[in-house]
Parts: C-alpha cells; sequence; structure tokens
C-alpha cells in the first residue's frame, strides 16, 4: 500500500464515527471514556460485547456483527490502514453493532472495564515462533490473565488459526495451566461438527490457505 494511500485511510479514520483511536496517555492514565461505559455510551444498548484481536482488514469482525446482529463486535488493531476496510464496510451498511479501535493489544484493559466483555475471537495471529518471541504470543500466559480481567466469569475465547505451531502451544499451555477446553479441533473444515461460526466466515487469506490445502485450526475455552 502506498503512502498516500494510507494516509488517505488514516484521514478518513480520523472521520468515522466506528472508529476510536485513544492516546496511550489517555488509556493509561484512566482518562478513555469509554472504559467501562461501552454498553451505555457507544452502543446505547446491554448486547453482549464480543473482541476480535489483531483484526487486520475486519473482515471476520464484520461477518461476526452481520450474522450476529444481537450483539456488539469490537476490532481491535493497531494498524489503522488496515482495518479502514472493515469500518467503512460497516458504515455502508448501516452495521450499528460494529466498533474498531486502533491501539496495541498489551493496553486491553485500559480499554475496557472487568467484566465488561462476553466473549474475544484471536483470529490468524502471528505464531511469533521463534522462542525469544514467546513473550508476543497473543495465547501466552500473560496475554491470558489480562482476557480474563475484562471478561466475565462465564466469558469465552475462540483461536483460529492455521499455525499448527500456535494450535498445539496453545493447547499444551491451557491443559498445563487447567483452563476449560470447550472444543478443539485440526482441521475443522473435515469435521462435520465444527462450529458454523468457525466455518462459515472465512477472510481472504484463509481462503489462500485453503487453496493450498492447508488445515485450519480452532479453540474454544473457558480462562479460569
Amino acid at each position: 500500500m502506498g503512502s498516500k494511500n494510507k494516509l488517505r485511510r488514516f484521514k478518513e479514520n480520523e472521520e468515522f464515527e466506528n472508529v476510536i483511536q485513544p492516546s496511550r496517555e489517555e488509556l493509561t492514565d484512566e482518562s478513555f471514556k469509554f472504559k467501562n461505559q461501552w454498553s451505555q455510551d457507544f452502543f446505547k444498548n446491554d448486547q453482549p460485547i464480543v473482541l476480535e484481536l489483531g483484526c487486520g482488514k475486519g473482515e471476520y469482525t464484520v461477518e461476526l456483527a452481520r450474522q450476529n446482529p444481537e450483539k456488539n463486535f469490537i476490532g481491535i488493531d493497531i494498524k489503522g490502514a488496515r482495518f479502514w476496510r472493515g469500518a467503512k464496510t460497516a458504515l455502508e451498511e448501516g452495521l450499528e453493532n460494529v466498533a474498531f479501535v486502533r491501539t496495541q493489544i498489551e493496553l486491553i484493559e485500559h480499554v475496557f472495564a472487568a467484566g465488561e466483555v462476553s466473549e474475544i475471537w484471536i483470529t490468524f495471529p502471528d505464531p511469533q515462533i521463534k522462542y525469544k518471541r514467546t513473550k508476543h504470543r497473543l495465547t501466552n500466559t500473560d496475554f491470558l490473565q489480562r482476557y480474563k480481567n475484562i471478561l466475565k466469569e462465564d466469558g469465552v475465547m475462540h483461536l483460529k488459526t492455521d499455525s499448527e505451531f500456535m494450535h498445539g502451544y496453545t493447547l499444551g499451555l491451557l491443559h498445563g495451566e487447567g483452563h476449560e477446553i470447550l472444543y478443539a479441533h485440526h482441521d475443522i473444515y473435515k469435521n462435520e461438527y465444527s462450529p458454523k461460526e468457525v466455518t462459515g466466515i472465512q477472510t481472504f487469506y484463509e481462503k489462500q490457505y485453503l487453496e493450498k490445502g492447508k488445515p485450519i485450526t480452532y479453540i474454544r475455552f473457558k480462562i479460569k
């Protein structure tokens, strides 16, 4: 993407009513206005809030919102030029149950209050395979604790990935730490019992993976 396109998208994001771009200072000094007020002040309803972390272009966030109008969806990513497409699509379609937040996932507890989130999706994250990158894996122990702090008591996590490494690493960690695994499969498109919300939505890159015969894995779990 050229620099002119990026600048144009950044400018449009500033004008999109479904895009929130808090500064780091705003978050860390706890002055972010929507924390603990998402339902009341932003969505103006009491529907469950669902996050997609590292949402990229926002394809999954938008499609989940289309299929589940009884829930509110928020895509989180630090790269605003990417989720510009999802935000624009949501506005064009009049989807009022979609928002995007430009921030680092490490700051998630400053964006949402304890018990404010019902579900969290992590779709096709960078597996960070090298050992020294363990701290950046979105399902490591530290991140799971952050998610637990904002999830409701019965909140659910979803991990969908093309990385066998990420799938295995996460399963091993969940078993080792005593978390509750609700569903897990190493090739969801070859399992007739796979949840429809997992097989019924495919991102651009996911379709490419499937064309190459790459298996897509999925885990649904609760953090204890």
